[in-house]
C-alpha cells in the first residue's frame, strides 16, 4: 500500500472524526487509516458557552491536534477539495490525490459569519460577541462583566445549527450574572430566534418559559438578525408575522451576542456526495451514504435530522464504526442510529436542563431522572465530567455510555 492509499480515510480531525478514528482502531488495530484535517489544534467546544460566562479556563478547550489524533492513525495535514468517488479517491489543497477502500466524512459544517451583513467588521468590539469563536467567548465573558445597564440582544439563525441550546446558554448564564448582581432590573434582556418555538422538543418548552420569565426576557420567536452596524450599535432582523408576511425592524443594543447562520461545506455542497441542501445523504439509521456503500459520514456534516451535538456524535462514531467494518467484511449492517443527541442547557449557575432526545422529539433519557427538571448535578456533569470524558474517553476509543438505546 502505498503512502497515499489506506484502507479508510477520514475526512476531518474534529470531534467525530478524531472519535470514529479510535473507535475503529479499538476493533481492528491492523487498519491502515488516515485522518484528513488541516487544523493544528483541536477544541473542545461544549466549553465555550461556560468560558462566556466566567465559569471555564478558555486554555482547557484547546490541545495541539497531534495529541487530539489517536495512536497508529496517519494524520495528513491539508485541506480536501474534492470527493471522487467513481475512483476512491479524494483530492487535498497539497498532498495530490488520497486512495482509500473505505471513506468516513466528518467534516462538521461552515459557520457563515458573512451571511449576516456587518457581522464580520464588527465582531469582537462595539459589543458584538459570539460564544461561537474560541477568542470570542472570553469576551462575552468581559461584556457581561462591564454590563451595568442597557439592552443585551441575543440571537438564534434558522436551524440547523451546531447545538442548537447554545444561543439560549449565553442567554441565561448572561442573565443569571446579571440577576446575582442585582443588574437584572437595569439591564434588559431580548432574545431574538428564528424558530417558531423557543425549543424544538415541546417536553422541554414550558420548562424553559419559566427562566425566560424568571429573567424578565423579551422573547421574540421568528426573527432573523440580517445587519449588524456595530458603531451605531444596532441590529436589523427580518420578522415574519403569522400569514408568513415579512417585516424588518431595527433595535439598538449595549451588548450583541450573535449565533451565525450555519450551512454545509462548500466542498461538501459541490460534491457528488450532497443532498439538494449540501449535506452528506446518508441513511439517517445505518449512517452509510445513499449511493456509495463504502461511504459514512458522522457528525455535524451529516444530512440525519438530529440536533446537531458532540454528543450525537460520540453516539454515532459507534454505530458508524461497527457498521463500517461490517460492511468490509460484506456482512449485513448491525447498528442502528436512534437520533439521539443532548443539549446540557445551563439555565443558571449551577443549574442545568439536561435535554436528551432522539428523532421524533422521542425524549431519551441517560439516567432515570425527570429531564426536564433543572439539577446540579447535571451542572457539574457538564463542568466537570463531560470535558474529562471528551478527551480521555470519546477521543481514545472508551465509549462509555455511548450505545443508543435503541442501537441494534
Amino acid at each position: 500500500m502505498s503512502n497515499n492509499t489506506f484502507e479508510v480515510v477520514i475526512v476531518g480531525g474534529g470531534s467525530a472524526g478524531c472519535a470514529i478514528a479510535a473507535s475503529l482502531k479499538k476493533r481492528a488495530p491492523a487498519l491502515k487509516i488516515a485522518i484528513i484535517e488541516p487544523a493544528a489544534q483541536h477544541y473542545y467546544q461544549p466549553a465555550w458557552t461556560l468560558v462566556g460566562a466566567g465559569e471555564f479556563d478558555v486554555n482547557k478547550t484547546v490541545r495541539p491536534m497531534a495529541q487530539a489524533i489517536p495512536d497508529g492513525v496517519t494524520w495528513l495535514q491539508s485541506a480536501v477539495t474534492a470527493f471522487n468517488p467513481a475512483d476512491k479517491t479524494v483530492s487535498t489543497a497539497t498532498l495530490g490525490d488520497i486512495q482509500y477502500e473505505q471513506l468516513v466524512v466528518a467534516a462538521g459544517l461552515k459557520l457563515n459569519w458573512e451571511g449576516i451583513k456587518g457581522l464580520s467588521e464588527t465582531l469582537g468590539q462595539h459589543g458584538v460577541t459570539s460564544n461561537y469563536r474560541v477568542d470570542l467567548a472570553p469576551y462575552t465573558w468581559k461584556l457581561v462583566q462591564e454590563l451595568q445597564s442597557g439592552v443585551a440582544i441575543f440571537t438564534q439563525p434558522g436551524m440547523p445549527i451546531k447545538c442548537a441550546g447554545a444561543p439560549q446558554k449565553a442567554l441565561y448564564l448572561s442573565c443569571a450574572e446579571w440577576l446575582g448582581k442585582g443588574r437584572l432590573g437595569k439591564i434588559k434582556a431580548s432574545f431574538y430566534t428564528s424558530t417558531p418555538a423557543l425549543f424544538g422538543v415541546k417536553e422541554y418548552v414550558e420548562p424553559l418559559m419559566q427562566y425566560i420569565r424568571r429573567y424578565q426576557v423579551d422573547l421574540n420567536l421568528n426573527s432573523t438578525l440580517v445587519e449588524v452596524d456595530g458603531q451605531s450599535k444596532t441590529a436589523w432582523f427580518n420578522v415574519k408575522d403569522v400569514d408568513g408576511n415579512i417585516s424588518r425592524i431595527s433595535k439598538t443594543f449595549d451588548l450583541l451576542h450573535v449565533v451565525p447562520p450555519q450551512t454545509a461545506l462548500d466542498f461538501i455542497k459541490q460534491s457528488p456526495l450532497a443532498n439538494a441542501d449540501g449535506w452528506v445523504e446518508v441513511d439517517q439509521h445505518s449512517l452509510q451514504h445513499v449511493k456509495y456503500p463504502e461511504i459514512f459520514s458522522v457528525g455535524d456534516c451529516t444530512s440525519t435530522p438530529n440536533a446537531k451535538t458532540a454528543a450525537a456524535a460520540r453516539k454515532q462514531v459507534v454505530i458508524a464504526a461497527e457498521n463500517l467494518l461490517a460492511q468490509r467484511q460484506g456482512q449485513a449492517l448491525p447498528s442502528h442510529y436512534d437520533g439521539y443527541g443532548s443539549c446540557p442547557l445551563t439555565v443558571e449557575k449551577g443549574k442545568i436542563i439536561l435535554a436528551e432526545f432522539g428523532y421524533g422529539g422521542k425524549i431519551v433519557p441517560t439516567f432515570p431522572w425527570d429531564s426536564t427538571k433543572p439539577r446540579r448535578s447535571a451542572w457539574l456533569l457538564k463542568k466537570y465530567v463531560l470535558p474529562w470524558l471528551y478527551w480521555n474517553l470519546m477521543l481514545k476509543g472508551r465509549e462509555w455510555l455511548a450505545r443508543c438505546g435503541a442501537c441494534g
